[in-house]
Parts: structure tokens; C-alpha cells; sequence
């Protein structure tokens, strides 16, 4: 089995929901406490094992490129000068610069998520990888890429994380796996939905946050590209549902163990953002007796 050591992650959006705050600053960098939203999901894809992560950005997330960039002088001679208090700080961001081998490549193409895909057929090659949002993740033990990792390794296929959905807006804000149950957990795929409607879901497993794809997946990118109407979104969905039409294997994963949060709107990223305070070593404490002191 080849092994998995590239990552991409698209983010080239201009985060709207959150304008006027991203006028200049990329959502993906807004923060979680004290760390950027992206630097969450680099840091699990470095744990089970990536080595190259390629980001697709736009012309407004310079930002992103500084922040996995090394610190520069002015930062790191202003730590030094706090001595051993702030060495921890030194240490915390000249680490993240080298953690990765950190790649950028500018979107070109129509609109929609498979354009990302295209933009780094080059740097692919005929290599399994993993795709995955950039505002949006999920908390689980083992983690979600873990637990896709140990299902393409045993399965040699594509496989989709997924959540159970417990909420019928849910069944209008992702997308849906349909198919057979190999295990417990594991869907072999037949059908993917976008959005159908509780009524209409072919399961309760939505997939969301992360996939591993298999290189074939290019072939089929450019058969949708190839035959895609004007004016017309380009989804990589088109091309799982050519490729189960030509009887190649995906799979739904229900992440076990699993907590999806989705910063990508105002609510839920508060929700996020307050959740994650509260298991903050340095702040749990004291931002708790804050919220209990609260008379809402």
C-alpha cells in the first residue's frame, strides 16, 4: 500500500460571512484562542504522517504563506529580550514553520471545489493524498485522519469522513453516502447526494471536513471539466459519482468518537471559540467562573 505523505488544503475563498473581519485577513486565520483556525488541521495532518502540504489560496492570503513562514527578526529579537518567560513563544512559533513542507499554488480555473483538485494534478502525480477543508474539522481519538488512514489501508480505495447527522438542517448543508454496510462505521458507497433532505437521504451519514482520494480521481476531474455547461459549478463529487458509475470503490467513514465543528459561520464559530477556551489550559479556569458569573 502506498503511503500517504501529501496533503491539500483549498483556500482560496473570500470567507463573506465574516466581512468586514476578512476584508484583510483570511478566515482561515482567524483564531481559535491563540491559533489560527488552518493551524489546527496542519498540525493533525502532520501527526499522522504528511510531509508536503499544499495550500490553494488567492490573492488576499499572503497571510496564511507568513504564518507557516519562519518568524521574522524583529519578533524573535522582542522574545529573546523577554528571556525565559517568553521562550516558550520563541519556541512555539519558529516550530511551526517546520513542520511541514508548506507548498502554495494560486486557484485558477472555474468555480467550485474540484478546481483545487486540478490545480495540483502536477504535484500529485499518481500519489494517494488527502483533501480537506479549511474551516472545518473534527475532534476524535484516534483522529479523523487516522481513522481514513486505517480504512484506505485496508480497503485500497477513496474514502470520505463522515458525522452522523441529528438535525434535519443538517440534511440541507452537506452532502450524503449511500451504499452498503461492509462494518461497522464503513459505507460502500453507491450514491452521493448533495444537500437531499432528510426525506430524501439515502443515510444519516454526512460527509464533511476530510477525504483521502486516490490519483484516479484526476481522470475523472477532467471528464467533468470536459463536458461542464457554462456558467455551471465544478464539485469533485462529479467525478466520485463517474467514478462509482465505473465501479471504482469510495467510502463513507463515520469518524468514531467524533466532534464536528464548522467555523465557517458566525455561531458556530463562537460555539468553537468558546468551547475550545474552556479546555484551554491557561484559561479554563478563570474564563468558566466568567461565563458562570454571567446573568443571562
Amino acid at each position: 500500500m502506498q503511503k500517504i505523505t501529501k496533503a491539500v488544503i483549498p483556500a482560496a475563498g473570500f470567507g463573506t460571512r465574516f466581512l468586514p473581519q476578512t476584508k484583510a485577513m483570511p478566515k482561515e486565520m482567524l483564531p481559535i484562542v491563540d491559533k489560527p483556525i488552518i493551524q489546527y488541521i496542519v498540525e493533525e495532518l502532520v501527526d499522522v504522517g504528511i510531509k508536503d502540504i499544499i495550500i490553494v489560496t488567492g490573492y488576499h492570503k499572503r497571510t496564511i504563506e507568513d504564518h507557516f513562514d519562519y518568524p521574522n527578526l524583529d519578533l524573535v529579537e522582542n522574545l529573546k529580550m523577554g528571556g525565559e518567560k517568553k521562550r516558550p513563544m520563541l519556541e512555539e512559533v519558529e516550530k511551526i514553520a517546520n513542520m511541514a513542507n508548506f507548498v502554495y499554488v494560486r486557484q485558477k480555473g472555474p468555480y467550485g471545489n474540484g478546481t483545487p483538485l486540478l490545480n495540483v494534478k502536477s504535484m500529485i502525480g499518481n500519489e494517494p493524498f488527502i483533501y480537506t477543508w479549511s474551516d472545518d474539522f473534527i475532534v476524535a481519538k484516534p483522529s479523523r485522519f487516522k481513522q481514513l488512514l486505517s480504512a484506505y489501508e485496508k480497503y485500497g480505495c477513496s474514502c470520505l469522513s463522515g458525522v452522523k447527522a441529528n438535525k434535519d438542517e443538517d440534511y440541507i448543508r452537506y452532502g450524503f453516502v449511500g451504499g452498503d454496510k461492509l462494518e461497522p462505521g464503513i459505507i460502500d458507497a453507491k450514491v452521493l447526494v448533495e444537500k437531499p433532505g432528510r426525506e430524501n437521504a439515502p443515510s444519516d451519514l454526512a460527509t464533511v471536513s476530510g477525504f483521502l482520494f486516490t490519483p484516479d480521481i484526476f481522470n475523472y476531474l477532467d471528464k467533468v471539466l470536459d463536458n461542464l455547461e457554462s456558467g455551471k459549478e465544478f464539485y469533485y463529487n462529479d467525478a466520485l459519482k463517474l467514478m462509482l458509475e465505473d465501479g471504482k470503490r469510495v467510502l463513507g467513514v463515520e469518524i468514531a468518537d467524533g466532534k464536528y465543528y464548522d467555523t465557517g459561520n458566525k455561531i458556530e464559530y463562537l460555539k468553537t471559540v468558546v468551547e475550545f477556551a474552556l479546555n484551554h489550559k491557561e484559561l479554563n479556569g478563570k474564563f468558566r467562573e466568567y461565563l458562570k458569573s454571567l446573568q443571562i
